[in-house]
Protein backbone atom coordinates (compact mmCIF):
# COMPACT_ATOMS: atom_id res chain seq x y z
CA UNK A 1 0.00 0.00 0.00
CA UNK A 2 1.18 3.49 -0.82
CA UNK A 3 -0.01 6.97 0.17
CA UNK A 4 -1.05 8.34 -3.23
CA UNK A 5 -2.41 11.45 -4.91
CA UNK A 6 -3.01 12.49 -8.51
CA UNK A 7 -1.68 15.85 -9.65
CA UNK A 8 -1.21 18.26 -12.51
CA UNK A 9 2.36 19.54 -12.48
CA UNK A 10 3.06 23.11 -13.65
CA UNK A 11 5.23 23.57 -16.72
CA UNK A 12 8.46 25.58 -16.64
CA UNK A 13 6.79 28.88 -17.60
CA UNK A 14 4.27 28.56 -14.77
CA UNK A 15 7.07 27.62 -12.35
CA UNK A 16 8.98 30.73 -13.43
CA UNK A 17 5.92 32.91 -12.71
CA UNK A 18 5.65 31.28 -9.27
CA UNK A 19 9.36 31.88 -8.64
CA UNK A 20 8.79 35.59 -9.27
CA UNK A 21 6.42 35.86 -6.30
CA UNK A 22 7.92 37.39 -3.16
CA UNK A 23 9.03 34.90 -0.53
CA UNK A 24 6.38 33.77 1.92
CA UNK A 25 9.10 32.87 4.41
CA UNK A 26 8.71 34.56 7.76
CA UNK A 27 8.17 33.35 11.33
CA UNK A 28 5.24 30.94 11.46
CA UNK A 29 5.24 30.31 7.69
CA UNK A 30 6.68 27.17 6.08
CA UNK A 31 7.13 27.39 2.31
CA UNK A 32 6.40 24.38 0.10
CA UNK A 33 9.57 23.41 -1.81
CA UNK A 34 9.40 24.19 -5.53
CA UNK A 35 9.82 20.52 -6.45
CA UNK A 36 6.51 19.85 -4.65
CA UNK A 37 4.42 22.50 -6.44
CA UNK A 38 1.41 20.79 -7.96
CA UNK A 39 -2.36 20.95 -8.31
CA UNK A 40 -3.91 18.00 -6.47
CA UNK A 41 -6.68 16.58 -8.65
CA UNK A 42 -7.44 13.90 -6.06
CA UNK A 43 -5.87 12.78 -2.80
CA UNK A 44 -6.35 9.03 -2.72
CA UNK A 45 -4.56 8.11 0.51
CA UNK A 46 -3.46 4.54 1.23
CA UNK A 47 -4.10 2.37 -1.82
CA UNK A 48 -2.56 -0.35 -3.96
CA UNK A 49 -0.19 1.24 -6.49
CA UNK A 50 -0.87 -1.33 -9.22
CA UNK A 51 -4.62 -0.86 -8.97
CA UNK A 52 -4.24 2.93 -9.14
CA UNK A 53 -2.06 2.66 -12.25
CA UNK A 54 -4.56 0.28 -13.88
CA UNK A 55 -7.57 2.52 -13.14
CA UNK A 56 -5.87 5.70 -14.35
CA UNK A 57 -4.42 3.87 -17.36
CA UNK A 58 -7.94 3.09 -18.55
CA UNK A 59 -9.43 6.49 -17.73
CA UNK A 60 -10.46 9.00 -20.36
CA UNK A 61 -8.69 12.16 -19.24
CA UNK A 62 -9.87 15.37 -20.91
CA UNK A 63 -7.44 17.99 -22.10
CA UNK A 64 -7.17 20.97 -19.76
CA UNK A 65 -5.58 24.40 -19.53
CA UNK A 66 -4.60 25.35 -15.99
CA UNK A 67 -4.85 29.08 -15.25
CA UNK A 68 -3.13 30.48 -12.15
CA UNK A 69 -4.40 33.51 -10.26
CA UNK A 70 -5.47 36.19 -10.25
CA UNK A 71 -3.92 36.61 -6.77
CA UNK A 72 -2.35 34.62 -3.96
CA UNK A 73 -4.99 33.88 -1.31
CA UNK A 74 -5.80 31.82 1.75
CA UNK A 75 -7.46 28.44 1.70
CA UNK A 76 -8.67 27.94 5.22
CA UNK A 77 -6.63 29.41 8.03
CA UNK A 78 -3.34 27.61 7.33
CA UNK A 79 -2.70 27.43 3.58
CA UNK A 80 -1.33 30.12 1.26
CA UNK A 81 -2.35 29.15 -2.27
CA UNK A 82 -2.65 30.28 -5.85
CA UNK A 83 -6.13 29.47 -7.22
CA UNK A 84 -6.12 27.31 -10.37
CA UNK A 85 -9.00 27.40 -12.85
CA UNK A 86 -9.56 25.21 -15.89
CA UNK A 87 -8.89 21.76 -14.41
CA UNK A 88 -12.31 20.97 -12.93
CA UNK A 89 -13.35 18.50 -15.66
CA UNK A 90 -9.98 16.76 -15.45
CA UNK A 91 -10.27 16.48 -11.65
CA UNK A 92 -13.79 15.08 -12.07
CA UNK A 93 -12.53 12.42 -14.51
CA UNK A 94 -9.71 11.46 -12.10
CA UNK A 95 -12.11 11.28 -9.16
CA UNK A 96 -14.55 9.12 -11.10
CA UNK A 97 -11.81 6.78 -12.37
CA UNK A 98 -10.34 6.28 -8.89
CA UNK A 99 -13.53 6.39 -6.81
CA UNK A 100 -13.03 2.81 -5.64
CA UNK A 101 -9.62 3.66 -4.13
CA UNK A 102 -8.63 5.23 -0.85
CA UNK A 103 -10.72 7.58 1.18
CA UNK A 104 -13.90 9.27 0.02
CA UNK A 105 -13.74 12.81 -1.33
CA UNK A 106 -15.33 14.77 1.51
CA UNK A 107 -15.05 18.21 -0.10
CA UNK A 108 -15.81 19.44 -3.61
CA UNK A 109 -12.79 20.04 -5.83
CA UNK A 110 -11.20 23.48 -5.57
CA UNK A 111 -8.19 23.91 -7.85
CA UNK A 112 -5.19 25.42 -6.12
CA UNK A 113 -1.43 25.21 -5.83
CA UNK A 114 -0.12 25.45 -2.26
CA UNK A 115 2.82 27.81 -1.76
CA UNK A 116 3.09 27.70 2.04
CA UNK A 117 1.47 26.57 5.26
CA UNK A 118 1.19 28.73 8.34
CA UNK A 119 0.61 28.43 12.02
CA UNK A 120 -2.93 29.47 12.98
CA UNK A 121 -3.57 33.21 12.85
CA UNK A 122 -0.26 34.03 11.12
CA UNK A 123 -0.61 36.52 8.28
CA UNK A 124 1.62 36.48 5.21
CA UNK A 125 3.18 39.23 3.18
CA UNK A 126 2.19 37.55 -0.09
CA UNK A 127 -1.56 37.38 0.53
CA UNK A 128 -3.19 39.29 -2.34
CA UNK A 129 -0.09 39.45 -4.58
CA UNK A 130 -1.05 39.22 -8.27
CA UNK A 131 0.05 36.30 -10.44
CA UNK A 132 -0.86 35.40 -13.98
CA UNK A 133 0.24 32.22 -15.75
CA UNK A 134 -1.28 29.26 -17.59
CA UNK A 135 -0.19 25.96 -19.05
CA UNK A 136 -1.64 23.12 -21.10
CA UNK A 137 -2.04 20.06 -18.89
CA UNK A 138 -0.79 17.39 -21.27
CA UNK A 139 -0.41 14.72 -18.59
CA UNK A 140 -1.23 13.98 -14.99
CA UNK A 141 1.02 12.35 -12.41
CA UNK A 142 0.32 9.60 -9.90
CA UNK A 143 2.47 10.58 -6.93
CA UNK A 144 3.51 8.56 -3.89
CA UNK A 145 3.95 10.65 -0.75
CA UNK A 146 6.09 9.54 2.16
CA UNK A 147 5.71 11.47 5.40
CA UNK A 148 9.00 12.08 7.20
CA UNK A 149 9.96 14.22 10.20
CA UNK A 150 11.62 16.69 7.81
CA UNK A 151 8.51 16.90 5.61
CA UNK A 152 6.83 14.92 2.86
CA UNK A 153 8.81 13.36 0.02
CA UNK A 154 6.92 13.13 -3.28
CA UNK A 155 7.83 10.62 -5.99
CA UNK A 156 6.07 10.49 -9.36
CA UNK A 157 5.41 6.80 -10.01
CA UNK A 158 3.46 7.06 -13.28
CA UNK A 159 2.20 9.67 -15.71
CA UNK A 160 -0.88 9.54 -17.92
CA UNK A 161 -1.46 11.73 -20.98
CA UNK A 162 -4.64 13.71 -21.14
CA UNK A 163 -6.80 12.49 -24.00
CA UNK A 164 -5.44 8.90 -23.99
CA UNK A 165 -5.18 5.74 -21.85
CA UNK A 166 -1.43 4.96 -22.16
CA UNK A 167 0.57 5.17 -18.91
CA UNK A 168 4.26 5.81 -18.48
CA UNK A 169 5.62 4.23 -15.30
CA UNK A 170 8.52 5.90 -13.48
CA UNK A 171 11.05 4.00 -11.38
Amino acid sequence: MSRLFVAALPDERAVEALRCLPSAGQPGVREVPEEQWHVTLRFIGEADLGTAIDLLGHARLPAARAVLGPTVERLGSRQIVVPVDGVDELAHAVREATASLGRRDALPFRGHLTLARTKPDVTSQIDGVAIEAAWAVTEIALVASQLRPTGAVHTTVATFPTGGPIARRHE
